[in-house]
């Protein structure tokens, strides 16, 4: 099964989540469809059941009454994907027509280092482990460093899995200050010239010490040892927790700004519309989606690609 067939069928509770609230519009969606009041309103349930939120839903409501396409669904569909178009360069290519492929693309971070945050249980080890190996096989030089030292053996697992894909991980005992063991890794990357070194972070502290707080001091380590880095961090969200998730996402983008988002679980959960207020209201681009367990589940996020997946609209083949 292609990536794309695992995206449309990890979307299938979402799009359900829609059918079901919308009623008739379930079977509209099939069909070539008039733009008719009722089904509207119907739409506007759909789309806040699905947690695209009240703000963004009104904004998709208000584009998909202003377009002249004949076809509600197609209305909408070019919508919601300029919705989660969070680059108005990008935005308006995509409004005149041109379909960017980001996939197709490699994901470039900016500089060296990669903070990677989020609470616990999102997946962010794994994450950490799926994005190494995406860059090595695009011929980066890689490292680790075990900063979630308060968490029991999640410097063991990061271990593991640098000892699988050949990856130098570096690591401090555990309960240990998870700035130094940034700072050393910081150091090394600067001093054997690896291309990328990602961070693991602490979601939650066994300390009277502030979460938040233990983030920015990881972050002005990095940047002693390594300056100007990091460059990127990015925020690990699991689909499942929807608003939930998005409040998490605002607490971490105040302490520390968020360059990306990599949404995890999108297959476990109906609330997959929760990427469009992520993209709006964050105005952080989303760089990568999840969609399973497998290494190559993790993929480049696309929002024409997500958006004709989630209403299972044929996808050309990559």
């Amino acid at each position: 099964m292609s990536w794309l067939e695992r995206l449309r069928d990890g979307l299938s509770r979402t799009r359900k989540q829609i059918n079901d609230t919308a009623g008739n519009l379930g079977q509209d969606l099939r069909n070539t469809l008039t733009n008719r009041l009722d089904s509207i309103e119907d739409l506007e349930y759909a789309l806040i059941a699905a947690d695209v939120g009240r703000a963004a839903t009104e904004e998709i409501l208000e584009d998909v009454r202003a377009s002249n396409k004949p076809n509600l669904q197609e209305a909408l569909m070019e919508a919601l994907t300029l919705q989660l178009e969070p680059d108005a360069r990008r935005a308006q290519f995509r409004k005149l027509g041109f379909t960017p492929d980001a996939r197709r693309a490699v994901v470039d971070p900016r500089g060296h280092v990669v903070m990677v945050i989020g609470v616990n249980g999102v997946g962010k080890t794994t994450t950490i482990a799926k994005l190494g190996q995406y860059y090595m096989e695009r011929g980066r030089s890689v490292m680790f460093a075990a900063g979630d030292t308060f968490r029991a053996a999640a410097g063991a697992q990061l271990g593991v899995w640098g000892e699988r894909l050949g990856v130098p991980v570096v690591q401090g005992p555990e309960g240990g200050d998870p700035a130094a063991v940034a700072f050393d890794a910081a150091t090394a990357r600067a001093s054997r010239g690896t291309d990328l070194l990602f961070v693991d972070t602490a979601g939650r502290l066994h300390t009277k010490h502030n979460l938040m707080e233990e983030l920015k001091k990881v972050r002005r380590v990095i940047d002693k040892a390594d300056p100007g880095e990091p460059t990127e961090v990015w925020l690990v969200l699991d689909a499942v927790t929807g608003q939930n998730g998005l409040a998490q996402a605002k607490k971490f983008h105040e302490a520390t700004p968020l360059t990306g988002v990599i949404v995890t679980k999108l297959d476990g959960t109906a609330k997959g519309g929760i990427l469009v207020p992520i993209v709006r209201e964050l105005g952080v681009p989303i760089k990568f989606i999840g969609v399973g367990e497998r290494a190559d589940d993790l993929q480049p996020f696309d929002s024409q690609e997500f958006v004709r997946a989630l209403f299972d609209v044929e996808i050309p083949k990559a």
